[in-house]
Parts: C-alpha cells; structure tokens; sequence
C-alpha cells in the first residue's frame, strides 16, 4: 500500500518546488553580501531551517488523507479567524503589519488562514453543490472568504488580504458557480479600481489638469449617481419581473456593478493609508517621487534591466550590494535575480512557477473527488496571484502591494504555508482515482 502511495506521487511538482526554494535560499544569501563582499546577514540559514520543516510538513500531509480533513476544516478555519483577531489585538507591528512574536520566533497568521480557508470554502462548495442556488452558493462563499480577508486588511495587511479575492474566484469557478456572478465581481474591481485611480492620476500627476475627473471623490456627486442608479435597478427589476425581459435583467446587472464601484472606490479613498495611495501613484510615474515612493519601483527596474540576457554573475549584483534595493531578500528578490542571472533566471523562475500550475490544473482535472479538486483549485490561484502580482510590481507594471515570490522570498510562515498546500496537492493527486 505504501509502495502504491509513492509511486502515485507527482515528483515533477516535488522537484520544482524544491528547485525554487534552493534559489530563494541562493539569492537570500547573495541578498546579505554587501559590497566589501562580508556576509552580514544569517537569513540564508534560517530560511534552510524552515525549508526543510515545510519539506517534512509537505510529506507527512501528502502521506494523511485529506478526507479526513473534511470535518474538521470549519474548526481550522475558525481557529484561524481567531488567531487573526489575537494578532490584530495584541500582535506587533512589523513591516507594516502585525505579527506574533513568540521569543525570537515571527509567525503572521495570514499566510496560514490562506490555507484553512480554502480547505473550509472547499467543503462549503462540496457540501452545497447539489442543494444550493448559484447565487446562494456564491453570496456564501462571499461571507467565508470576506472574514479573514477583512482582519488581515485591517492589519493593515493590504498585499496579502488581496490574495483572497484570486481564491475565491478560482474555487467559485471550479465549483460550478454561475460565470455571470464571477464576471459582475471581476467587472466590479476593474471599475472600482479606475474610479479610485483617475482622481490621484489627475490630481498628483496631471496636476489638476482635468478636474471633471474629481467628481469620484465628490460626497454629492456620489450620492446622486447611487440614488439614480438604484432607482434603475428597481425599475429593472420590476420590469424583469413583470415582463420576464431579459434586457431588464441586463440593465440591473450593470446598474448593480456601478453602484457597488462608486461607493468601494469612494470608501477606500478614506480608507486607504497615505503609503498605499502613493503606491498606486508611483505605480502611474514613479518619477513623481523618485526618492520616496517611486524608490522601489525604480531601482526594482534598474537591476532588472541592467542583467541583460545573461546577468552579471552570482554574488555580483551591484543594486542588492549597495543596498539600493529595498526588502531585497523578501519583495524584491526577483530583482536581484535577475541582476544577477539575467534574462535567463527570469525565464527559469517562470518555467518552474508555470510547470507548478499546470501540474495543479492537471490534478483538478483528472481527480474523481470534488472537494479535493475545490483545494487544488484554491491553491494554484493563491501561487498564480503571488507569483504574478511579485514578478509584476518588480518590473513596475503592476503596484507595488507587499507579497512575496512563494518558495522564493525569506520568511518562514509563507514558505510553510505554501508547502503546506504542497502536501495537500500530493495527497489529492495520490488519491486522485479514489471516491
């Protein structure tokens, strides 16, 4: 039976994981050389420490049958929400977030909810999928990813809470969620988004040039385009209703969507801290403040580029020497990669981040068991967004939102977690014929 479960294992996902993390630990050492060449920081060996206890943790989960977690997963998910509220009361500030600090040792309870709530939203979905409407199942699934991502956004934690919204939408679709309720949330954020974006883009850097575009900030203006807008969702509704038009149906759609961008967009206007409104103005110029915000982006890009195809050799990295990159062994460690290794350790880091999320995609495809192929589903999003949105705000084509490159980056809670959704994906595909 044993001799059965590994040879059922997928060792192409083992070795590629492996792979990333021996580079991470590689770069978190060339991260701590300075330009004397002395060594002066001891990250590398704490980061060999958790490697190897995530490496473990991965072979004992895939080795426990994850069905058995299957009542239990609202139990870890409450467990989680709790430990969110212990760090949001009584945890301390750390990188611009709160953290458990137990002795010597940091544990940010984020990256740990990440995983119990897919397993919890797996058995939601699971249990739901023959007696639930769509909507119902959709609103639901609302309300468990909601929790934790609001305690880790009030942390403030805005990078990781983020990470929620790719999970949500991945496992919603997978589990047979109507795509009209997963496009009007999408839609949604892309207009939030633009509502939130076009006054700081005018205001900050086309300096008051197109004051029309202030209207979004306006309370008034606001609250009129609401009031009209709810109105035609009513009348719509009614219509549809009455008559059974689809075109009503439409109208309130999109009404919808409008009303939920102008009150998010305005809302976070106020709620959003100074530091990540000006992350998403320098993410539109950097050179609006090239030696505070703008910082980031463009010595993140000078190092990038200034690899070429090659890069300039192991440990010869100028920018992370001198110290110019910020976070270079955590949010910038692609930077120094590519400095480094050049264009080629890119396209390395992409090649083993890719072959990763196909293996995933082709274990939810091939598994028998739905709340199984929920899991995998919730974390092949949760490593897609990582790696993309990290990769992204380093080249500066996306904002800079503070996550890392899992199986990359220092630190041990996202190492951890993310072996732990390892293990998780090796015992559903081990078990992948099983009902």
């Amino acid at each position: 039976m044993k001799n059965r479960f590994f040879l059922q294992l997928d060792y192409l996902l083992i070795f590629c994981a492996i792979c990333l993390i021996i580079i991470g630990i590689l770069f978190i050492y060339s991260s701590g050389i300075s330009s004397d060449g002395i060594l002066y920081s001891n990250e590398y060996l704490k980061q060999i420490v958790w490697a190897s206890s995530g490496l473990i943790l991965a072979i004992v989960i895939a080795m426990f049958n994850y069905r058995r977690i299957y009542d239990l997963s609202i139990y870890l998910y409450l467990g989680t929400i709790l430990l969110l509220l212990f760090t949001f009361i009584w945890g301390q500030m750390f990188h611009g977030s709160r953290w458990i600090r137990i002795g010597v040792v940091s544990i940010q309870a984020s990256e740990f909810a990440k995983i119990t709530t897919i397993l919890f939203l797996a058995w939601y979905l699971e249990s739901s999928r023959r007696n639930r409407s769509s909507f119902t199942r959709f609103f639901i699934s609302g309300v468990i990813v909601l929790f934790p991502m609001g305690l880790v956004f009030i942390q403030p934690d805005l990078g990781t809470a983020l990470v929620f919204i790719p999970i949500f939408l991945g496992m919603t679709f997978i589990g047979g969620v109507s795509t009209r309720y997963i496009v009007f949330f999408l839609l949604t954020i892309v207009f939030t988004c633009t509502f939130l974006v076009l006054p700081l883009w005018q205001s900050i850097i086309m300096q008051n040039s197109i004051p029309a575009l202030m209207i979004f900030v306006n309370t008034r203006f606001v609250q009129l385009c609401c009031l009209i807008l709810l109105i035609a969702v009513g009348i719509s509704a009614f219509g549809f209703w009455r008559h059974k038009k689809q075109y009503f149906y439409w109208i309130s759609y999109t009404a919808s969507m409008f009303i939920i961008s102008l009150v998010f967009s305005f809302g976070a206007h106020r709620l959003l801290r100074d530091y990540q409104i000006m992350r998403l103005v320098v993410f539109l110029n950097p050179n609006i403040d090239p030696r505070g915000a703008g910082w980031h982006i463009i010595q993140s890009a000078t190092a990038i580029g200034s690899g070429g195809a090659l890069g300039k050799g192991f440990l010869q990295g100028t920018q992370s020497q001198y110290r110019f990159l910020p976070e270079q062994s955590t949010d910038f460690i692609f930077s120094i990669l590519s400095e480094e290794w050049g264009f080629l350790g890119g396209i390395l880091i992409f090649s083993l981040f890719l072959i990763i999320c196909l293996r995933l995609t082709r274990t939810i495809k091939m598994t028998n068991d739905y709340y199984g192929s929920y899991i995998v589903a919730g974390i092949v999003s949760m490593y897609f967004f990582h790696f993309l949105v990290n990769v992204g705000m380093t080249m500066g084509v996306l904002p800079i939102t503070g996550i890392p490159l899992l199986f990359v980056s220092y630190g041990g809670s996202a190492l951890i977690s993310s072996m732990a959704g390892i293990g998780l994906v090796l015992s559903v595909h081990a078990r992948k014929y099983e009902h």
